[in-house]
């Protein structure tokens, strides 16, 4: 039997080894981990050339038209998670890829944000800095979030997810998305309340949408705009759901009170980007799905589609 090869992209901590048994397709399968991005399409077309099968983490590398084009070898590709906004479904399709995911067992984000909150709120990671600098007195004075209002976007499980660990600290936590009703929110247990009144009237507001092209902006100027400047912003759902120009004006002009990012519209972030240089943005690359426990699942599940695949199965196909 001809051996394949397989790519595992985007392992920038090397951590594919020891978190999936890749013995299980040992002797069908030659893998090679790339631990860095690729600099362009056509870097990663170069890199990617003689390889049958390719396992991609999130959008680290996006999939066009163009790379599908110049992957004629390509014949499996898996990504973590149930959908990969970074891939070309269709040119999937057309070049005839087929296109599996992994499940998650959890979602670690919601724990994350709450992280981004607290940070956001009473400095810890600022403090922590300073007192390693050797500083001697605190400089931070932090707010409490008991009794403020958490304003979410995107109520899904996620999105209810952080509700319950809101209310959990004391929060009043009011919601609205495009489609979300007030019965949903009753379900949940959270106000319901129209896109203006959640900017205008949450402490802090936390984005839990999924991306597509109706989201795509759904954060823009004039709803950063109708913000307490006693308030904080927080995402970790995806880069392009808020409009990045108008959030870095608005933290310029100190017009809110801070921010709190996790994901961006080119990841890895570029280290000259301007919201590395302000001082009321706590930046993150990406954390939100980056556990131990979330990888050993992704990859075992890899294992088990690539495994599936030899044997003329698909498991989670996406396309």
């Amino acid at each position: 039997m001809t051996r394949l090869r397989c790519a595992i992209l985007d392992d920038y901590m090397n951590l594919t080894p020891g978190l999936a048994d890749w013995s299980k397709i040992a002797d069908r399968v030659d893998i090679k981990v790339f631990n860095q991005p690729f600099a362009s399409t056509e870097a990663a077309a170069s890199a990617l050339a003689d390889f049958e099968i390719i396992c991609a983490m999130r959008e680290r590398t996006p999939f066009p038209h163009a790379l599908f084009a110049a992957l004629p070898k390509l014949k499996l590709l898996i990504t973590s998670g149930m959908r990969n906004a970074a891939i070309d479904m269709e040119a999937a399709k057309e070049h005839q890829v087929v296109l599996c995911g992994t499940q998650f067992a959890r979602d670690p984000t919601a724990p994350l944000t709450l992280g981004l909150i607290l940070e956001l709120t009473r400095n810890i990671g600022r403090e922590n800095a300073r007192m390693h600098a050797g500083e001697p007195l605190q400089k931070y004075v932090g707010m409490e979030i008991e009794g403020k209002t958490l304003g979410i976007i995107g109520l899904g499980k996620l999105g209810a997810k952080v509700s319950g660990l809101a209310k959990a600290f004391g929060m009043n936590v009011i919601a609205w998305s495009p489609n979300l009703t007030a019965e949903r929110c009753k379900e949940v247990g959270v106000g319901y309340a129209s896109k203006e009144e959640l900017f205008a009237t949450a402490d802090i507001i936390t984005v839990h949408v999924v991306l597509s092209q109706r989201s795509r902006g759904l954060v823009g100027a004039a709803d950063l705009a109708r913000m307490k400047p006693t308030s904080f912003l927080v995402n970790t759902a995806r880069g392009p759901i808020v409009d990045e120009a108008a959030l870095l004006e608005t933290l310029k002009a100190r017009r809110i009170a801070g921010a709190a990012v996790d994901v961006f519209s080119v990841e890895p972030l570029p280290v000259e980007h301007p919201f590395r240089k302000l001082d009321n943005i706590v930046l993150t690359p990406h954390l939100g799905y980056v556990t131990e426990e979330s990888f050993r699942n992704h990859y075992g599940q890899m294992v088990e589609g690539i495994d599936a695949w030899f044997k003329g199965e698909t498991l989670r196909r996406l396309a």
